[in-house]
């Protein structure tokens, strides 16, 4: 599902060569076509639209005198007066709708909205939309505060939210202290991206996306994708019949340390159960034994370590195995922040520029020693992905874990540019960002993730992917779909309480398989 900013809604209103009257009628109609098919019957419900001054109010407008005309009763209140001249304010009281101003009723204390509120049963926030662009106060707070106060008794009005909630920033998501969540949104032709990010998300309710009316040429040129099954299907890495393991790629992973054990076989185990032919574990030796005990499905590249920590000297073997033909390499899982291994990182990196693979993920401890070398972006390969939590993205970036977390999606864009990498922002939606500018942003946000090790799980995932020939970034978002939809099915079985990371290992072939057997019932 294609998913916009405010500027891209902007240039596509403008560009499209539709009126922007024509485009405010469909999106009105469109809104209240929604509305109905929401309550069903309109004739006994009493409906409240609380309209702002710019297009947003114009389109509570156009939904308010279609709704009338079905069979609602319905009052529209205005935080500004409008001209006389504007149409769908004239449409509107044409059709004896009654409509109240705020700076009028303000001098009665609000009594009308009031009453107004007490008497509705349904409510539609009008006001910003999308033009949200500095905080609410004055006039506006003190509506939305009686607002909330309305949605706060025993048997709240419903509430419909035009686009986007009034007070959430549609870009990022960011909430204003006096913003209301609604039931639901009617976005309108696209989804805003801040309503898939936190707290935006909160404030949603049900999405219900209209179409507007703007032609389907322009949404090839959208750079931003919500993450579903349908699109999930369509990545997956195709698996014909006579194959054999080295048609699904050898992944390396240099994971492991003494207390981390768990990290190294977590990860080599994920890149298989995603699909990889081969897997080699390249761990210290000390730490070997330990792993080996577990994982017997994967081959294993023992390496010099100083008490279970790689070294320097680790390199030479590594990079050996790369001449062979690996497909995609891991680095970071468990390896420990000792000063050693930060310097076996750095010759890593500098050693793989000569027989790069196809794709590298770097994660964990691995983007904690990287962001202690100097120039570090500098050292990555064409490739690379980058899989931080916030507070691994902020270490990397030198911003506060708070700022990176205010605008997620724009932070992952505009660091993927500058280091030329895949990033993958991990949290709640987690977010996918290539240098070119695409981005992909997971539906899903679940507790039960929440648990040590599930990181490694995606590493393993993504580095899995990459090994069969996928680009790094369907890779990175293919995992990340993956992953989450794995832990969505644990947690209807048990709860979000209790996964541990393991359980993972097994659903994801499972989410696979249904993907694939859902393709094939459609066909």
């Amino acid at each position: 599902m294609k998913l916009v900013t405010v500027a891209e809604m902007q240039a596509a209103e403008r560009e499209c060569g539709v009126p922007v009257p024509q485009l405010m009628e469909n999106a009105g109609l469109a809104f209240a076509e929604a509305v109905r098919a929401d309550l069903g019957d309109l004739n006994r419900h009493r409906v409240l639209v609380l309209a702002g001054p710019g297009n947003n109010g114009g389109d509570g407008l156009v939904a308010a005198r279609h709704l009338s005309e079905w069979g609602a009763s319905v009052q529209v209140y205005l935080l500004r007066p409008r001209l006389a001249d504007d149409a769908v304010y004239r449409a509107a009281a044409e059709k004896g709708i009654t409509i109240v101003n705020a700076e009028e009723d303000s001098m009665l204390s609000h009594e009308m909205l009031q009453r107004s509120l007490a008497e509705a049963d349904v409510i539609i926030d009008a006001f910003l939309g999308t033009g949200v662009s500095r905080p609410i106060e004055g006039e506006l707070r003190e509506i939305m505060r009686r607002l909330e106060s309305t949605r706060a008794r025993a048997n709240p009005p419903r509430l419909f939210a035009v686009d986007v909630p009034s007070g959430v920033d549609p870009d990022s998501g960011a909430a204003d202290p006096a913003a209301v969540a609604a039931d639901m949104t009617v976005s309108f032709q696209w989804s805003k991206t801040g309503l898939h990010q936190l707290p935006g998300k909160k404030y949603g309710g049900r999405l219900e996306v209209v179409d507007i009316g703007i032609p389907a040429e322009f949404s090839p040129g959208l750079n931003t994708e919500m993450m579903t099954a349908e699109w999930a299907r369509a990545l997956l890495p195709p698996r014909p019949a006579d194959a054999h393991k080295g048609t699904f790629g050898h992944v390396l992973v240099v994971a492991g340390s003494p207390r981390y054990v768990g990290a190294a076989y977590l990860a080599t185990a994920a890149a298989l159960r995603v699909g990889a032919g081969l897997a080699t574990l390249a761990c210290g030796r000390t730490v070997h034994p330990m792993v080996a005990a577990k994982l017997s499905e994967a081959t294993f590249l023992p390496l010099p370590d100083e008490d279970g920590y790689l070294t320097g000297d680790a390199v030479v073997p590594i990079a050996e195995m790369l001449k062979q033909g690996v497909a995609s390499l891991l680095v970071g899982p468990g390896l420990g922040q000792a000063p050693y291994v930060r310097s076996f990182l750095s010759g890593l990196l500098t050693a793989i520029k000569n027989h790069p693979p196809k794709g590298l993920v770097i994660d964990a401890d691995g983007l904690n020693n990287l962001a202690q070398l100097k120039d570090w972006p500098g050292l990555l390969p064409a490739g690379t992905v980058l899989t931080p939590h916030p507070g691994e993205m902020a270490r990397l970036t030198g911003l506060s874990t708070g700022e990176v977390q205010a605008d997620r999606l724009a932070i992952a864009r505009r660091f993927s540019r500058d280091w030329q990498a895949t990033v993958v922002l991990k949290g709640a939606y987690t977010i996918v960002a290539a240098p070119e500018g695409c981005a992909a942003i997971s539906p899903f946000a679940n507790a039960s993730l929440a648990s040590g090790g599930t990181g490694d799980v995606l590493a393993g995932a993504v580095a899995g992917l990459l090994a069969q020939g996928m680009e790094p970034f369907a890779a990175a978002a293919l995992g990340v779909y993956l992953h989450g939809q794995a832990a969505e099915n644990w947690s209807a079985q048990f709860g979000e309480a209790g996964l541990l990371a393991g359980d993972l290992l097994p659903k994801l072939p499972r989410v696979i398989n249904a993907l694939r057997r859902t393709e094939e019932n459609n066909e």
